[in-house]
């Protein structure tokens, strides 16, 4: 079989689905030729509550980002969030037998062992693991060892975040992808993947904390020499801030959303020579009001400070926040809300930066903006997982592909197929 040159990343998000489409060329390089999104209405704080109405926003999605790469989607890499996420520390021990009676040198069957050792806890059987992330290893009691590989010693020591979540979760976005129509080679962590994009190896190296503000939570991966050392999740985001408009204003949602977005601002000096008056519709019959901005930005700053506050204490529960400079580094939705950096550089006191994806070819304008950096993140770590094989890692573990034998994904009849399997099974 040739190898699959389309790599499909797909970010379920509580208020949209995002879907980035890249074309890998045969030296391995690729760049992305196609973008989607849809709005999301089928999840809660990124667990599913409705199958349908997920998995049609999927469809959409990936189908948007079809039409503008003149591909065909079989299979993609999906990123997992939410408070169902949890990370934990845990810690291997083996005796190195080295390659010969007088010679311990670390082989890669000790690095694969100790691996495994750290990994041999029994999980509840309603989690499942998603990422196992190795930190450093301890040879001889020497520690803060990146990679100690062929190096001598008697006694190897390794630290690895192992991240789990919901089972069900997890199978509940699993299958409505498949219900779309797509197979799913494996699932990512979001922030990971938002990491990867948006991240440098310095930031990483010198300690950094990534914060992806979606619309129903906050979650953070923090880097330290390197590797990610904890992982945690806020259960707010976009959608308070919206519904603190909505109620305060007496306002549908969706319109408290519109004003967020176009108008909404956290930050005061912002709004200097620029407090123009808003317009608020009216509801029952009542005739739209005229508002100043300044009204919009006292309802919006309270809850953004409280979420800031919150993150900020589970920060502090691992590590202290002046340990990292690299600072902030804000993704997702959120991070388009005016002011919002000047805001969370108040409260965290470090610098604060938006986390815009680097460029990695092909459409750079159309997934610049910092709400893609997990879409993005998933093709590039997507890539890497699958190393050039043929076959994609975690094809065991999930649904395989709507098509049969000889199904050609490039042709017309491969959206008629998935359009019949999302209609009628």
């Amino acid at each position: 079989m040739a190898k699959n040159n389309i790599i499909v990343g797909l970010d379920i998000g509580t208020t949209k689905v995002r879907a980035i489409i890249a074309e890998r060329d045969p030296l391995g390089n690729f760049s992305i030729t196609g973008v989607g999104q849809s709005p999301s209405t089928g999840l809660r704080k990124g667990v599913v509550v409705n199958i349908e109405a997920t998995l049609r926003s999927i469809a959409a999605a990936v189908e948007a980002a079809e039409d503008m790469s003149r591909q065909i989607a079989q299979d993609c890499w999906i990123g997992i969030g939410g408070n169902h996420v949890e990370g934990v520390i845990s810690r291997g021990v083996v005796a190195v037998k080295g390659n010969s009676r007088d010679h311990t040198e670390i082989s890669e069957d000790d690095l694969e062992h100790v691996r495994y050792i750290a990994c041999s806890f029994k999980l509840p059987m309603d989690r499942a693991t998603i990422e196992v992330i190795p930190q450093t290893y301890i040879v001889d009691g020497q520690a803060g060892i990146k990679d100690p590989l062929h190096m001598i010693g008697m006694r190897l020591e390794s630290e690895v975040l192992i991240i789990t979540c919901s089972q069900t979760s997890e199978q509940n976005l699993v299958k409505c992808v498949n219900r779309a129509g797509f197979a799913v080679n494996g699932a990512i962590l979001q922030t990971l993947a938002a990491g990867r994009a948006v991240l440098t190896e310095e930031e990483k190296e010198i300690g950094v904390a990534l914060l992806d503000l979606g619309g129903g939570t906050s979650n953070i991966l923090a880097y330290k020499q390197g590797s990610a050392l904890f992982t945690a999740s806020v259960p707010a985001g976009g959608n308070q801030v919206t519904n603190d408009i909505s109620i305060v204003k007496n306002i549908a949602f969706e319109a408290a959303e519109k004003i967020k977005v176009e108008a909404g601002c956290c930050w005061e000096p912002f709004l200097e020579g620029m407090d123009d008056a808003v317009i608020v519709p009216g509801m029952g019959g009542r005739p739209p009001l005229l508002i100043p901005r300044s009204q919009i930005l006292q309802i919006i700053k309270p809850r953004m400070v409280e979420i800031f506050q919150l993150v900020r204490a589970k920060i502090e529960e691992s590590c202290p926040l002046r340990t990292l400079g690299g600072g902030v580094v804000l993704t997702g939705g959120g991070a388009n809300l005016a002011g919002v950096t000047d805001l969370a550089a108040q409260v965290f006191n470090i610098q604060v930066r938006i986390g815009n994806p680097l460029p990695v070819g092909g459409l750079i304008d159309e997934y610049s903006s910092s709400v893609f950096a997990t879409a993005v993140g998933l093709v590039l770590e997507g890539n890497e997982r699958e190393g050039g094989s043929t076959a994609s890692p975690g094809a065991d573990k999930f649904s395989a592909r709507s098509g049969g034998a000889g199904w050609n994904p490039f042709s017309i009849f491969g959206k008629i197929g998935r359009w019949i399997k999302r209609e009628f099974f």
